[in-house]
C-alpha cells in the first residue's frame, strides 16, 4: 500500500469512528474528490470523472459567475433579513418572474428539506388541518416532519411505518405499479379520493398534498398524463391544498418547461424549491400564492438566521441569470432528447434495460430480467464499473434497479456520446449480459 491509498484508509477508518454511521459513503471503492469544474469531479490524484449524477450544481460546478457573485458579497456584507437589502428583492423579482402570477410571495431558506418542513407548516396554518397526503417511496427531506410524509424513508431500513396523519397512495408508476401501461392516471388518483375518504371517516381534513413532478428517488417515474391534474382537483374539493416539490427537477432541468408542475397543466399553492438555486450553496424558497402567505402571516414571526441572507441572494440571483444567458433550460432540453435516444438504442441492443423514462436531464432506466424482475445487483456492478472507467452514476428505486441521470445543466451532446460509449462498453461484458 503506497501513501496515498494508506491516506484514503486512515480517513475513511476515522470518518466511521467520528462522523455519523448513518452517513454513507458511495462506490466500494470511495472517491476522495478535491476540487470540481462544469460536468467533472476531479479526485486528489488529478483525475477527472463525468460527473452525471450531481444535480445540485446545477449550472456546472464552481461555475465562474456563481463563484465571483458570492466572492464579492461576501466580500462587503452578510447578514439577516432584518435589515433592508437590494440582493433579496433582485432576486425575488426574477425568480418570480419563472411562475405563474398567483403564485407570487417567496420564503427563504437554506435547504430543500427546510423549504418543505416550512411549507407543511403553511399548509396546516391554512387549513386548519394535519392529514398529509403523499405518494409511495417520495422523499422530501431530513427532517422530523419531511420523514414524516417520505414513504422512502419511514417504509424502508430503519423506518418506523406511516405515521398517523400521514397517508400514502400508490406510486403512479405506469411501467411496474399496480396499474400498467397507457391511461393509468384514474386509476392512480382514485387511491387519493379514497384516503380523503378514510381521513374524512375519522373526523379530519385534509392538509396538502405534496408530490414532486417527476419522482426523484422512487426511480425517475414520470407521472402519467392527466395524474397531478386529477390529483389535485380532488385534494382542493376536499379543502387541502397542492404542493410541488421541485427539489430535483426545477430551474429549467426538464428542458421543455422551467417548473416540472408546468409540464401537467397545473399551478400548485405552494412550490419547494432547493439547493440547485444555488448551485450547491445552500440557499432554498418557498413560493405561494398571497392567500397561503397571509393565513401563515398569523401573528407568530417566520424568522430564519441565513435564510435570503445578502450572499445567498447574489448566488441564486446570479444561477437565475446563467442559466437564461448561456441557454441551460434549452441545452436540457437538447441534450436530454439526445440522451434519451441514445437509451433507447441501447435498449433495443440490450434486453437488461426494460425501460428508459424522464425529461431533459432528468433520465433514468431500469435494469430488468424476466417478468420486468428488478436487477438491484446488476445495477451495483454497472455503477461501479463505470467508476472505473471515470464516469459517475447511482441507482434508485425501491429495489434500487434504477440508473438515475441528472448532470449540471452544462452536459454537451459530447459528454453524452462519452456516457453512451461507456455503457455500451460495460453493458457488453460477461456480468451484464
Amino acid at each position: 500500500m503506497d501513501k496515498e491509498e494508506k491516506a484514503i484508509v486512515e480517513l475513511i477508518l476515522y470518518r466511521k469512528k467520528h462522523i455519523g454511521k448513518s452517513l454513507s459513503l458511495s462506490y466500494d471503492k470511495p472517491l476522495k474528490i478535491v476540487r470540481g469544474k462544469g460536468v467533472f469531479l476531479i479526485d486528489h490524484t488529478g483525475r477527472k470523472y463525468l460527473d452525471t449524477v450531481n444535480n445540485v450544481a446545477h449550472v456546472g460546478h464552481e461555475h465562474p459567475r456563481v463563484v465571483k457573485a458570492g466572492q464579492k458579497q461576501m466580500a462587503v456584507l452578510n447578514t439577516n433579513t432584518r435589515y433592508l437589502h437590494d440582493n433579496i428583492i433582485a432576486f425575488v423579482r426574477e425568480l418570480l418572474e419563472t411562475f405563474p402570477e398567483n403564485l407570487s410571495v417567496a420564503h427563504f431558506v437554506n435547504s430543500g428539506s427546510e423549504a418543505n418542513e416550512l411549507a407543511l407548516r403553511m399548509a396546516k396554518a391554512f387549513t386548519g388541518q394535519k392529514d398529509m397526503i403523499a405518494i409511495e417511496m417520495g422523499y422530501h427531506g431530513n427532517t422530523s416532519a419531511c420523514i414524516d410524509i417520505s414513504s422512502y424513508k419511514f417504509d424502508r431500513k430503519g423506518g418506523a411505518g406511516c405515521p398517523e396523519h400521514t397517508h400514502i397512495v400508490p406510486m403512479p408508476d405506469s411501467y411496474r405499479g399496480i396499474y400498467r401501461g397507457k391511461d393509468t392516471a384514474k386509476k392512480y388518483a382514485a387511491h387519493i379520493q379514497e384516503q380523503i375518504k378514510i381521513i374524512k371517516e375519522k373526523g379530519r381534513g385534509v392538509a396538502a398534498f405534496i408530490s414532486e413532478s417527476i419522482m426523484s428517488c422512487g426511480g425517475q417515474i414520470e407521472l402519467p398524463k392527466h395524474y397531478l391534474e386529477l390529483a389535485y382537483k380532488i385534494v382542493r374539493e376536499s379543502g387541502g391544498v397542492c404542493i410541488a416539490d421541485e427539489v430535483q427537477v426545477g430551474c429549467g432541468r426538464l428542458g421543455s418547461a422551467f417548473w416540472g408542475f408546468e409540464l401537467h397543466d397545473v399551478v400548485p399553492d405552494i412550490v419547494t424549491i432547493g439547493k440547485p438555486i444555488g448551485n450547491g450553496h445552500p440557499l432554498a424558497v418557498v413560493v405561494s400564492t398571497r392567500e397561503v402567505a397571509d393565513a401563515f402571516a398569523n401573528g407568530m414571526e417566520y424568522f430564519n438566521t441565513f435564510g435570503g441572507n445578502p450572499v445567498s441572494c447574489a448566488i441564486g440571483l446570479e444561477v437565475l441569470r446563467v442559466i437564461k444567458e448561456e441557454g441551460l433550460q434549452e441545452n436540457a432540453l437538447l441534450v436530454g432528447d439526445y440522451l434519451k435516444r441514445g437509451l433507447l438504442q441501447l435498449q433495443k441492443k440490450f434486453p437488461i434495460i426494460g425501460d428508459v423514462r424522464g425529461k431533459g436531464l432528468f433520465l433514468g432506466f431500469e435494469l430488468n430480467g424476466e417478468n420486468k424482475t428488478p436487477l438491484g445487483h446488476k445495477a451495483a456492478y454497472l455503477i461501479n464499473r463505470m467508476k472505473e472507467l471515470g464516469i459517475l452514476m447511482s441507482s434508485d428505486g425501491p429495489d434500487e434497479n434504477v440508473i438515475k441521470i441528472k448532470p449540471p445543466l452544462v452536459f454537451s451532446t459530447k459528454n453524452a456520446d462519452e456516457l453512451l460509449s461507456m455503457l455500451n462498453r460495460v453493458f457488453k461484458e460477461k456480468y451484464m449480459l
